[in-house]
């Protein structure tokens, strides 16, 4: 087994352990230490060694074998180690050990409790439930890593100072928390399916085990219009993801992605899930962004797309969020419907905003509207500033790609158009 396949399995794994972990012996902060080490023992040996009949068994074992560890170590500061007993901590479980139940909803709960601010509630369900590093939290939060790392510590001591049970909170509770959990499984989404940085487009594993919890939500809750938007926002816009990466890695736009490798099996899932929800009228932001991605899904290619019927989707979610990416995508949609001087004149209105002003998207965004508008001179200027501020190597590619086509284009204008 290759060190990519080992690395997928254990981030899937990853959660399930931990909430097994908990469950079992509470002692959340201490646990997911104990759980890391049962991951990187896991990541060092069965490449080596092969992968255990029962994978997930064999990591609770190690973590629980770590947990008891460090505890007895808070209490008698390593009074009996040797080389002996540091071999025997890592034995592998005996081939039949189980461990059928799946607590990643309630891991997903207990770590939006409401006595964490919001912030640390998603912050700390990235890290436990979706996966992703303490350097990815910070990038999605737009903070240093070592600020990362103390906000995580201090949700973790809250947690376990709070003494909550390890269950699923009651139906009355649920409300508090859901907000956070809808919003950390979105985000854990958006980094698989246009990861922030790194070598690839997208990390299939977090965007899959994204829709895998939400569907788990959506069994649990199947009357909340928000989650049932969620799911159908994720499935309309996975559909998308075997078109979106061309054959050597590079990103192919939209506009010419080859429609016919969209996951039509998951189009229509998120269709009816939409469809089914929307006539409700209790209408929120998840459920607008799943119809826009409805009819981006349903439009033949680009050019047929009924953008008008977008414009109006952003706007009337506009009214209800404030969320600078939606006004981004709205100038981007402004211009589709009504031309690239609508779309770039609301693009440079988002200029003052601190959270998208300098934003690669929003530079992207400018820079190909006037190309569309035939002012080459300031388009390059903004491709290469929007490709210095991308941190995902292929996106980066990308927009110097676009760069150089233009340059070798030369350096005459058309005008504003």
């Amino acid at each position: 087994m290759g060190p990519s396949t080992v690395e997928d399995l254990l981030r899937v794994l990853a959660p399930q352990v931990l909430g097994a972990v908990v469950r079992r012996y509470g002692h959340f902060d201490t646990a997911e230490d104990a759980v890391q080490e049962a991951l990187l023992a896991a990541a060092t040996r069965w490449p080596v060694e092969g992968l255990p009949e029962h994978p997930r068994g064999w990591l609770i074992t190690v973590a629980a074998r770590r947990l008891t560890d460090l505890l007895r170590a808070g209490q008698a500061r390593r009074r009996r180690e040797d080389d002996e007993g540091r071999a025997q901590r890592w034995i592998a479980p005996a081939a039949d050990h189980r461990e059928p139940v799946d607590d990643s909803l309630i891991l997903l709960f207990l770590c939006c409790h409401p006595a964490l601010p919001p912030a640390a509630q998603i912050a700390l369900t990235l890290r436990a439930v979706g996966g992703l590093s303490t350097a990815e939290v910070a990038r999605a939060f737009l903070v240093p890593e070592a600020t990362m790392t103390r906000r995580i510590t201090r949700a973790k001591q809250r947690i376990r100072d709070s003494g909550l049970p390890f269950a699923l909170p009651d139906a009355d509770e649920r409300p508090a928390r859901l907000d956070a959990v809808r919003q950390v499984l979105y985000l854990v989404f958006n980094e698989g399916y246009a990861s922030t940085a790194g070598p690839h487009l997208r990390r299939v594993d977090l965007s899959t085990e994204a829709i895998r919890l939400a569907r788990l939500l959506h069994r649990l809750l199947p009357d909340d219009p928000e989650v049932t938007g969620l799911l159908a926002l994720m499935l309309l816009t996975d559909a998308r993801g075997p078109a979106r990466v061309g054959p050597e890695g590079e990103l192919v736009p939209m506009a010419e992605q080859d429609r016919r490798r969209w996951r039509s099996d998951q189009i229509t899932e998120g269709v009816a899930l939409i469809s089914a929800v929307l006539p409700r009228g209790d209408v929120g932001p998840y459920q607008l962004q799943a119809a826009i991605a409805a009819v981006h899904d349903e439009a033949p290619s680009a050019d047929e797309t009924d953008w008008a019927q977008i414009v109006a989707l952003y706007e009337v979610l506009m009214r209800i969020s404030d969320n600078p990416v939606v006004a981004l995508n709205h100038a981007v949609a402004v211009a589709m419907a009504r031309g690239p001087v609508d779309g770039l004149r609301l693009l440079d209105a988002l200029a003052a905003d601190p959270r998208i002003g300098d934003d690669p998207r929003r530079h992207a965004a400018r820079a190909h509207l006037l190309e569309r508008c035939g002012s080459l001179a300031e388009a390059r200027a903004a491709y290469a500033h929007a490709a210095r501020l991308s941190t995902n190597l292929p996106r980066q590619r990308y927009l110097y790609g676009r760069l150089a086509r233009l340059t070798d284009a030369g350096d005459g204008e058309h005008g504003n158009g």
